[in-house]
Formats: C-alpha cells, sequence, structure tokens
C-alpha cells in the first residue's frame, strides 16, 4: 500500500477513535455514523466530479476530519477540526501543501458554506447530501434532538418545519453532480414539509399528525435498538476493508523487500563476484550477504504468494451450508448458473449469509496472520544479516586483506 492510502487508513482510525469516545454525549447526530456518510458521499460525488487520485485523497481527509473539532468545542469546530487535522498530517510527515488543502477543505463545512474550488465543493455537498435523501427528516430528528440539549429547551415542531423549510429552500449544491441528483429530492422533502406545515392550521389534525409521528419515532427508535443488524453491517463491512487495507500494505512491504534485495544482488553478481579472485578476503562476507538477500527474498514472496483452491462445489454443499460463496477461490470454476442459483439460496438463508461472512473475515486473518509471519521474518533476516555483512566486510578489510607486495 502506497504512503498516501496508508495515510487514508491512519486517519480513518485516528478519527474514528475520537468521534467513537471523545464527543459530548448530547451529539446526537454530529457523531461517527455522520463521519461514515459524509466520508462515503464524498467518495461517489468525488469520482463523479472526475477529482483525480490526489484530490479525491484530500477530500476524503478532510472528510474524516471535518467534525473531531467537536471534541475540543462546539463552537468554531471546525477552526478546532482543521488545527487537530494539521497536527496529525505534520506528525506523520504529510505534504504540506496538502495539509493546507485538507485544512481549507475542512473550513470550507463552516456555515454558511463558502467552496472556492473543486475539492472544497465535493466536501460541502457531502456534508449536507443527506437533505436529498429519504433519511432526511430521521435526521433532522437527531439533529433537533442534539439542538434541544445544548440549548436546554425545547423547539416547536412548527417553528422546526419552518426553519427546515428555510433552509432547504436555501441551500444549493455547488457541485455539477450534486445538481444533478440531489435537487429533485431536496424538492420532495420541501413538499412533504409543505404537507406538514399545511396540516398545523387545524389542530386537530396536526394533534393527530405528532402523535402518530411520535410513535412512529419511538418505534424505529425501539427498532432500532432491539435489531442490531445495521451494527452488525457496519462491523462486516469496516472489518473486511481493515484485513483487505492489512493485506495491501503486507504486500507493498513484501514488494519494499524484494527490490531491494534483487537490486543489491544485482550489484553483487555483476561487480563484486568478478573481483573476488583479487580480493579473496571478500569471499565470506559476499557469500554471507548473497545468502541473506536470497533467504530475505524468498520469504517476501512466501508472504505475497498467492493460494488458489480448486473453486468448485456442489449443491449438496450448498444445501449443507458448507461453501463460502463470498470467496472467489470457492466458486471461480463454476459456470454462472450455478453460481447463480447458489447466491440465491444463499440469500434467501440469513444464517448461511452471516456465517459465510464470518467464515470470509476468519479466513482473511488467517492469511493475514502467515503474510505478516513471513513478513517479520524477512525484515528480521534483512536487519540483522545485512548489519552482521558490512560487520563482516568490514573486519575481511581491516584483518585478513593480503598486502599488495
Amino acid at each position: 500500500m502506497s504512503k498516501e492510502n496508508e495515510i487514508v487508513v491512519e486517519a480513518k482510525q485516528y478519527a474514528e477513535e475520537i468521534l467513537s469516545k471523545k464527543l459530548p454525549e448530547v451529539l446526537t447526530y454530529h457523531n461517527l455514523g455522520h463521519t461514515y456518510d459524509v466520508v462515503g458521499a464524498i467518495s461517489v460525488i468525488g469520482a463523479n466530479e472526475g477529482l483525480n487520485k490526489g484530490e479525491l485523497e484530500i477530500a476524503i481527509l478532510a472528510g474524516w476530519f471535518h467534525d473531531i473539532g467537536l471534541s475540543i468545542s462546539l463552537e468554531n469546530h471546525e477552526e478546532h477540526g482543521a488545527k487537530l487535522a494539521r497536527e496529525f498530517l505534520t506528525k506523520n510527515n504529510y505534504d504540506k501543501d496538502r495539509i493546507d488543502q485538507v485544512a481549507t477543505g475542512i473550513m470550507a463545512t463552516q456555515m454558511p458554506q463558502c467552496p472556492k474550488n473543486k475539492i472544497q465543493q465535493v466536501i460541502c455537498d457531502a456534508d449536507l447530501y443527506h437533505l436529498s435523501t429519504v433519511e432526511y427528516f430521521n435526521k433532522a430528528a437527531l439533529l433537533k434532538e442534539e439542538w434541544e440539549k445544548i440549548e436546554g429547551k425545547k423547539i416547536g415542531k412548527k417553528k422546526w418545519l419552518k426553519t427546515n423549510k428555510d433552509f432547504l429552500s436555501a441551500h444549493q449544491y455547488f457541485t455539477k453532480y450534486g445538481k444533478k441528483e440531489f435537487s429533485e429530492g431536496i424538492q420532495r422533502n420541501l413538499e412533504l414539509i409543505d404537507k406538514k406545515l399545511a396540516m398545523s392550521n387545524d389542530k386537530k389534525q396536526v394533534w393527530k399528525l405528532e402523535n402518530k409521528i411520535e410513535k412512529l419515532e419511538a418505534k424505529l427508535l425501539k427498532s432500532k435498538e432491539d435489531n442490531p443488524e445495521r451494527g452488525m453491517q457496519t462491523m462486516f463491512r469496516i472489518t473486511s476493508k481493515n484485513h483487505l487495507e492489512l493485506s495491501a500494505m503486507a504486500d507493498s512491504k513484501a514488494n519494499i523487500m524484494i527490490s531491494i534485495n534483487s537490486i543489491i544482488l544485482s550489484i553483487l553478481v555483476s561487480v563484486l563476484f568478478r573481483k573476488l579472485e583479487e580480493f579473496p578476503h571478500m569471499i565470506v562476507p559476499t557469500v554471507f550477504l548473497t545468502v541473506v538477500c536470497l533467504i530475505t527474498i524468498v520469504f517476501a514472496v512466501l508472504a505475497t504468494r498467492p493460494n488458489i483452491s480448486r473453486g468448485t462445489f456442489t449443491r449438496e454443499d450448498i444445501h449443507n451450508k458448507k461453501t463460502n460463496l463470498l470467496f472467489f477461490g470457492n466458486f471461480h470454476s463454476m459456470g454462472l448458473n450455478d453460481y447463480t442459483w447458489a447466491m440465491n439460496e444463499l440469500m434467501k438463508d440469513g444464517e448461511y449469509l452471516y456465517n459465510s461472512l464470518i467464515k470470509d473475515i476468519y479466513f482473511l486473518g488467517n492469511v493475514l496472520g502467515k503474510k505478516y509471519k513471513f513478513l517479520r521474518i524477512s525484515y528480521t533476516v534483512f536487519m540483522f544479516g545485512f548489519v552482521i555483512s558490512v560487520v563482516s566486510f568490514i573486519v575481511a578489510e581491516l584483518f585478513f586483506k593480503e598486502p599488495l607486495f
């Protein structure tokens, strides 16, 4: 994995730590879930806006950091978030110009939003993309609860609806993708707000509506508390993603070892081996360094070597729930019709599906364990072997060199 991708993983872990453990309890909307939504929206909007890899990385970093300032203060939290982002990225030797772009991207989310370039436009649209979604009223309910806790007083529902209407009516997305894809959703939500406000003229109707909404909200909250399915989905998604990122990091580190030792071996073969007749005292150090490089390369290759299974299954395997269809090694040799049938069977059985996800994570962990075991051996052999080789070259030169005359 490149340094650029590593910094995103580290930033994600840093932000998750703060947002899950250090935010005030009053924040029912501005929390880790909101940040997940924003980062996901940045990826979608950024890709559709044509951001290159570096620009998208800056936007995603700003997304992870844009609300961490709330752990310090509820006021001007963007400034605090930008400061924390600068400190973290500087500590991790991130490029100074990119740090400035991440910080200004965070500041662009401060209301009223004033993005000055495409990266900032993507970040701002992602921060408020929920205004156009069917989840808008659920999100708005969480935001209302948050405001009430902060201000210490209730907000009337009619007043809240008018506030929402004013905000949605005034809001404009900045990116071409946002204007095209989100404007219709905002208009739909505005129409729903108008209907709710129209009904408020009839107190009896509004009383019934309020009671119905409260019951639905209570039912929704209870359903979320009783049903951990959404939390499980998040857990599976994050765990699988972390495993894959760690695997990519292991492959990258193994490639570094292979490249470095290949260069050393090529120098030994092309230069030093030809001089051994003239300098026989260098034979032992040269052979030792060659062995060290070969062992290092072997273990680095073992860390990256793929292991492919036979790639077939039977209908009996599916009925007995013995095959994990989420791993390509179990189906790559099967026909499309057989695989489609098997996947439909998997999706019908929730227990089979979740067990397959668990097995997938488990075997990914096993693969990671082997990768990092071989990788550790490779790095250890190289570290100690290279030091000993250098020392042996010095000793041979000082004590075993034959005089020229």
